[in-house]
């Protein structure tokens, strides 16, 4: 077809973040932690996208930032940094109540009185847990 050019869309590679790696260790602790990258930043001073390419791309960070991150995710700065192995879970359905208890805080006070009514009458139907 002789004059047609063809345009070949490339797609961007999906990053794949190795597990021993600085960033992939600095979002399983976030996590583990129930904070958002959003939260995390806050209590560091930074902003989120500073906290968005700590997990995705760098594996060096500012030295002062350490002692900061240690603290707000409850570790050793070790253990952060991969020289001693994370001895957490991967909550994920802990997270996710979590989020939505955080969620329903934030409701009137008259839907989050429901909330609590209907919690309270499932948690009697179950008295095991």
């Amino acid at each position: 077809m002789g004059g047609i050019n063809t345009l070949v869309m490339k797609r961007k590679p999906k990053l794949r973040i190795d597990e021993s790696s600085f960033g992939a260790r600095l979002a399983r602790l976030r996590k583990a932690r129930g904070l958002t990258q959003e939260e995390l930043a806050d209590r560091l001073g930074i902003s989120r996208r500073m906290v968005v390419y700590y997990e995705a791309q760098s594996e060096h960070i500012p030295a002062g930032l350490l002692p900061q991150l240690a603290q707000a995710l409850k570790v050793s700065a070790d253990e952060l940094l991969g020289l001693r192995s994370l001895k957490i879970k991967d909550p994920e359905e802990s997270l996710r109540l979590f989020r939505k208890l955080k969620r329903i805080t934030r409701l009137p006070a008259r839907q989050r009185r429901a909330v609590l009514e209907y919690a309270e009458a499932l948690l009697e139907r179950n008295p095991s847990n």
